[in-house]
C-alpha cells in the first residue's frame, strides 16, 4: 500500500529540457496526492520553467555557482532542505550532489534511478536502464513514480509564462512587424555539445531555401557562445533576420517561441520550449545513439518532427531532410 507523504521534494537540477519533460511527472505526482505540499529542486537557470506550474506549491534553488557554492555553500543547500522536514525525495537528476544533499537532509525516503554517482545513498533504488534510450525521457521520469506505487499515465508537458516575459516578447514584435502572410522561423543552431550541432552551412542553405518558398523572416536564438555563428548565418541570408543570441532569459525565450510559426533547431532544450509553448518545431539529432536519440529526447508534440541518421549510421542530416520536416508542418499547422 503506497504510503500518505505530505512534503515530498522532487529534484531535477540539470537543464532545460530535462526540466520540461519532468512535468508530466509533477502532474502525477499531485494527482496521486492532492494535499500534499510539493517542492521542487532546480538550478537557477531553469527556475522560471517551473515557477507558476499548477501542481507544485514551491520552487527551490541549488545555486552552485552563487550562495550553494563550495563546501559551505553545500553545506548551507543541506541545511536549508533539513529545515524543510520532507519525508520523501523523488531524485529524476541522480547524480552525486543530489543524492548527498537529499541523504545528508535527512530525508527518510529517497527514490532514483541507482548508479555510480552514489546511488547507494538511495532507499529506492531503480535500476539505471536509461542509457539504454529505449523509452522517452518522460517516461522515465513516471517509472520512478510507479516504484512507489503512484498512478502515472502519460501527461501532458506544461510551460508557465511569465507576466514579464510576455511584455517583453509584445514589445518585441510591435517594433518589427512583418509583411502580411509572413512567417516567422525561430532558429537555434546551437547544443550543449559540438558533436550534436548541424552544420552552419546546413542552416545557411536550409535558411535561404526556406525564403524562398515562403514569405519568411528569422530570428536566431541561442546562448551567447554562438553569437560569431548568428553573425555570420545573417550576413548569409537574403531575408530579414534578427539575432537575438545571449540576449534572452529562459522565460523570454518561451515567450518568444510562442509567437513564432516555427523553431528549427539541433537537439537542444529549446525544441522542447517551444514544443511545450505550442510551436511547430523541427529537431535535428545528428547523432542516432542509444540514450541519445530520438526515441528518449524527441519533443513531446504532436506538432513536431525529429530527423535522425539511422541506427549506427554516421551520415550527416541533409538539408533535404529538414526541409522536407519543415514543409510536412507547416501542411499540417
Amino acid at each position: 500500500m503506497m504510503k500518505n507523504y505530505q512534503n515530498i521534494l522532487i529534484v531535477r537540477t540539470d537543464r532545460i529540457g530535462d526540466v520540461i519533460l519532468t512535468t508530466p511527472a509533477l502532474e502525477a505526482v499531485r494527482k496521486n496526492f492532492p494535499q500534499a505540499k510539493i517542492s521542487v529542486l532546480v538550478a537557477p537557470l531553469t527556475k522560471d520553467l517551473v515557477a507558476g506550474n499548477p501542481y507544485v506549491n514551491e520552487v527551490l534553488v541549488d545555486d552552485r555557482k552563487g550562495v550553494h557554492r563550495g563546501v559551505v555553500g553545500f553545506w548551507r543547500m543541506v541545511s536549508s532542505l533539513r529545515r524543510q522536514k520532507f519525508d520523501l525525495a523523488i531524485i529524476f537528476h541522480t547524480k552525486k550532489r543530489t543524492n548527498a544533499l537529499c541523504f545528508l537532509a535527512g530525508i527518510p525516503e529517497r527514490v532514483g534511478y541507482h548508479n555510480n554517482k552514489f546511488g547507494f545513498l538511495l532507499t529506492g533504488k531503480i535500476k539505471d536502464t536509461r542509457p539504454l534510450g529505449e523509452k522517452h525521457e518522460s517516461e522515465y521520469c513516471l517509472e520512478v513514480l510507479r516504484s512507489l506505487g503512484m498512478q502515472a499515465g502519460p501527461g501532458q508537458i506544461y510551460l508557465p509564462l511569465q507576466d514579464s516575459a510576455e511584455r517583453w516578447a509584445e514589445y518585441f514584435f510591435k517594433k518589427q512587424p512583418g509583411r502580411p502572410g509572413e512567417r516567422t522561423i525561430a532558429i537555434h543552431p546551437g547544443a550543449s555539445g559540438p558533436e550534436k550541432r548541424w552544420s552552419l552551412e546546413g542552416f545557411i542553405e536550409l535558411m535561404n531555401s526556406l525564403s524562398q518558398k515562403y514569405p519568411c523572416r528569422f530570428i536566431i536564438v541561442g546562448a551567447v557562445d554562438i553569437q560569431a555563428d548568428a553573425a555570420r548565418m545573417q550576413a548569409s541570408l537574403k531575408a530579414p533576420c534578427s539575432d537575438l543570441t545571449g540576449q534572452t532569459s529562459v522565460s523570454q525565450l518561451a515567450s518568444l517561441l510562442k509567437r513564432c510559426h516555427m523553431l528549427v533547431s539541433n537537439d537542444s532544450g529549446p525544441v522542447h520550449v517551444a514544443a511545450a509553448a505550442g510551436t511547430p518545431v523541427v529537431s535535428i539529432f545528428t547523432r542516432n545513439q542509444p540514450g541519445i536519440n530520438l526515441e528518449r529526447w524527441r519533443p513531446l508534440s504532436p506538432k513536431a518532427k525529429g530527423v535522425s541518421p539511422p541506427v549506427g549510421s554516421s551520415s550527416p542530416i541533409t538539408v533535404s531532410q529538414v526541409l522536407e520536416a519543415v514543409d510536412a508542418l507547416f501542411k499540417l499547422c
